[in-house]
């Protein structure tokens, strides 16, 4: 018998098993520094983080705009 090829599970659903959700490196900065979101403008640290990564990392664009950061496009 000739040995089979390909993908046997080609075309079949793959299984949906449960969305676990994803925090961002922001959530997890803002955790970490125990801040609440009106503490987030006036923290130093925080402002510190975000100017450090900027142009890496997520950072909600109302706290960009607010600090006067400016963000370089790749686009």
């Amino acid at each position: 018998m000739a040995k089979r090829r390909g993908n046997p599970n080609w075309g079949k659903p793959e299984p949906i098993g449960p969305v676990v959700p994803t925090i961002t490196s922001f959530e997890q900065v803002v955790k970490e520094y125990k801040l609440t979101p009106d503490q987030y403008v006036r923290s130093t640290r925080l402002r510190e983080w975000a100017r450090r990564n900027k142009n890496s990392k997520y950072i909600p664009e109302s706290l960009l705009e607010a600090w006067g950061f400016e963000i370089e496009s790749s686009l």
